[in-house]
């Protein structure tokens, strides 16, 4: 029964729980015994809550013989280590917290807990979220479920691994450049960011505050319908939490798409793709017209210019955010002769190099005489790429193109050319700049890697996105896929 249990959706899992068929107890221990089985060689997990998931599980049993399922109790999830969980480490991947007990619940935490969820454990990410191949955590490099020697994708990798190899039927991540897209298209799995204010921020740690946004990854886009319904919605801690009603998503996902217009813009099918991926992501084109949706060549002009102007935002914001963690008041103390050599000093070993690369980056951006040239200018061109979008939503209900222009590179092979590994979200960071809902799919492989086929809505209208994503996965059967786990014995390769 363990096999069948871990290939289950959140859906299915749900619909076997309510008929008594299996206990949520049987659920979280069947995630357990994967993890152990193969975790001490993908590495996705920082920490797991054996005991703790086993409780909530019970709690859950109890819940649903009292007729008090929700969609999402006894449901095991992982969360990514950069939201906070009340009385668990929160590290953020890094060393200057790699002590640090959270003293509340992150929104998005507290909203899955109310509904009973069963959280089994915090999943490993690039340093405070800062990279695309989870290669940047202090602790511990994941590896891709469909073959270890390669990245899952950053900075989430952890919780896509989570789900891609079954260790937990859905997870939460963080994308504020592509950290949910990329991880999800590299790994085989379905991950959503949703439009930035539809699911509160309080309690995650930031990186960069206006494009920082939490949400779910999972085996289909009705999974994604169930978490985002449960996390979305205003919160009196979170000012940037919109107001917006929160649909049913699940219930708006009718099986139809005929008459919708999906657009094609030219300007993401870049230099340097991999032929695989784009041959893959061309197909599911083809099959979205096939199931009734317009096909529509569109432009999104400024998009080459997304790269230089996230990676002069993002930073900025990153060096006014990490300037709390001084070791004065949380996290890592390294003595000194005064405080100003203990900062240097708590800093230096506390940080690792991509986060201080790009905390230097922000600061030299925001410094005295380049703030004009540099942030100013940046914050310039973002309203021109949100401009693109907006005309482009005039003209289109959804936009198409790939969610990474390659499969998952081998662990290493960007490590010492940042360049490089900052084009692995080339074409994620536009609509996050655009503060843009995206979805991304599995859509076949290339060279035996998953390829994920990137949907980009307009802002709040989650709903088409995962309709459109319903309807693919309908008809096609790339996100049934599972990587073949038996060789991984639980010893280190």
């Amino acid at each position: 029964m363990l096999m069948d249990l871990l290939q289950l959706t959140i859906a299915e899992a749900h619909a076997l729980l309510v008929r008594r068929e299996i206990s949520a107890v049987e659920l979280t221990r069947a995630a357990l015994e994967r993890i152990l089985a193969v975790d001490n060689t993908l590495k996705a997990f920082l920490d797991i809550d054996d005991e703790g998931a086993l409780a909530q599980a019970a709690v859950a049993d109890q819940r649903i013989a009292g007729g008090n399922a929700q969609p999402l109790t006894g449901i095991p999830l992982a969360i990514k280590d950069v939201l906070c969980v009340r009385g668990t480490i929160t590290t953020c991947g890094s060393r200057m917290l790699e002590n640090w007990v959270a003293p509340y619940d992150a929104t998005a935490v507290a909203r899955l807990k109310a509904q009973d969820a069963v959280l089994i454990g915090k999943t490993n990410l690039d340093e405070f979220a800062m990279g695309s191949s989870t290669e940047n955590s202090a602790f511990v490099v994941t590896r891709n479920p469909w073959d270890p020697t390669r990245v899952p994708g950053g900075s989430s990798g952890g919780s896509a691994v989570a789900v891609a190899a079954g260790e937990a039927l859905g997870s939460l991540g963080t994308d504020t450049g592509g950290s949910i897209r990329q991880p999800a298209a590299l790994c085989g799995v379905t991950g959503l960011k949703p439009t930035y204010g539809r699911v509160s921020r309080y309690g995650l740690v930031a990186f960069a505050s206006s494009l920082d946004q939490i949400g779910p990854f999972a085996r289909t886009a009705r999974d994604c319908a169930l978490l985002l319904e449960a996390i979305a919605g205003a919160d009196i801690n979170d000012s940037t939490a919109a107001r917006e009603p929160v649909p049913s998503y699940a219930a708006m996902l009718d099986g139809d798409i005929r008459g919708l217009r999906i657009g094609v813009p030219r300007e993401y099918f870049v230099a340097g793709m991999e032929a695989g991926v784009e041959q893959a992501v061309r197909a599911a084109i083809d099959c979205l017209r096939e199931l009734g949706a317009a096909i529509v060549d569109i432009s999104l002009p400024h998009t080459r210019y997304a790269l230089p102007t996230y990676y002069i935002i993002a930073p900025s914001e990153a060096s006014a955010n990490l300037a709390r963690f001084n070791g004065v008041r949380y996290g890592l103390h390294i003595e000194g002769e005064n405080v100003i050599e203990e900062m240097e000093l708590t800093r230096g070993a506390g940080f690792g190099p991509e986060v201080r690369r790009r905390i230097m980056l922000g600061t030299y951006a925001l410094s005295a005489g380049y703030y004009d040239a540099y942030y100013r200018r940046a914050q310039q061109v973002r309203t021109l790429i949100r401009r693109d979008f907006q005309q482009a939503f005039q003209q289109v209900d959804v936009i198409a193109a790939a969610t990474s222009p390659t499969v998952a590179f081998p662990i290493g092979a960007k490590l010492d050319d940042p360049l490089a590994m900052y084009l692995s979200d080339v074409l994620t960071l536009p609509a996050s700049l655009a503060g843009v809902p995206g979805l991304s799919l599995p859509c076949g492989f290339a060279d035996g890697l998953p390829v994920g086929l990137q949907l980009l809505g307009r802002p709040f209208d989650e709903a088409t996105l995962l309709k459109v994503g319903d309807v693919y996965q309908r008809a096609t059967d790339w996100h049934t896929r599972r990587p073949d786990l038996t060789a991984l014995t639980g010893n280190e390769p």
